[in-house]
């Protein structure tokens, strides 16, 4: 369908300078020219400005990010690295302020026993984005495993962690297949919504509520048992 460009407002919330503004910086095609002056969108000009906006306002994406990863739009939604940037980044945890260091500077700075830390990463505890690319958040993790070690409890929930995040993975990888077997221009921006959603907010909230759940039931319990 075509479009005014007051519909597309009405449509998406985002005002017109705004609309006129991504199209002048490269990240919407342009409209359709009618005559002098009168100018016509279509679907696909809604389901990428619903993407723009979901992209800063959900991920914080800057106008270049979001520029660059469009210019690799394609019909199979996944098979350029530049469209999944955003979802990379967010996924490796990388803040843009993190210091990073070799393996032999993390281990030297940290003061950090070599063989514990090849041991996690043999065992996926440790999961460095490349073999000589370390950052504090690994050393999070280390301390966490060498507090587990203090006090002579085995790590054992972080183990299974592991196990269990290895499987939601497949099935994260399953969904994005589906989503892929069903992209189409007119539901772009839905499916990165899925996606998106799907990962970051209710896998946060799935599990966090279970675990709520469990802890409340316990303490439920226990406050039970001592009113006996």
């Amino acid at each position: 369908m075509e479009y005014k460009i007051s519909e597309i407002v009405a449509k998406t919330d985002v005002p017109k300078s705004t609309i006129l503004y991504y199209i002048k910086e490269g990240l919407l095609p342009k409209a359709k020219k009618i005559k002098q002056n009168v100018h016509r969108y279509n679907d696909e000009h809604i389901e990428l400005i619903k993407y723009i906006k979901y992209m800063k306002e959900e991920m914080g994406s800057t106008n270049e990010q979001i520029k660059l990863a469009l210019q690799q739009k394609n019909n199979s939604f996944s098979s350029s690295y530049t469209m999944l940037a955003p979802l990379m980044n967010t996924l490796s945890g990388f803040h843009p302020n993190d210091k990073h260091y070799t393996k032999k500077e993390f281990l030297e700075h940290f003061d950090l026993d070599e063989a514990l830390v090849s041991k996690l990463v043999h065992d996926n505890i440790l999961m460095p984005i490349s073999e000589d690319d370390y950052t504090e958040k690994e050393l999070s993790i280390i301390h966490l495993i060498e507090n587990f070690m203090e006090v002579g409890i085995d790590y054992k929930i972080i183990k299974e962690y592991v196990v269990h995040a290895q499987e939601l993975a497949k099935l994260e990888l399953q969904m994005q297949t589906k989503l892929c077997s069903v992209r189409k221009d007119e539901n772009f921006s839905t499916l990165w919504k899925i996606m998106f959603d799907t990962l970051f907010n209710t896998k946060e909230y799935i599990f966090n509520r279970c675990t709520y759940k469990a802890l409340y039931q316990s303490v439920k319990n226990e406050i039970f048992s001592k009113a006996q």
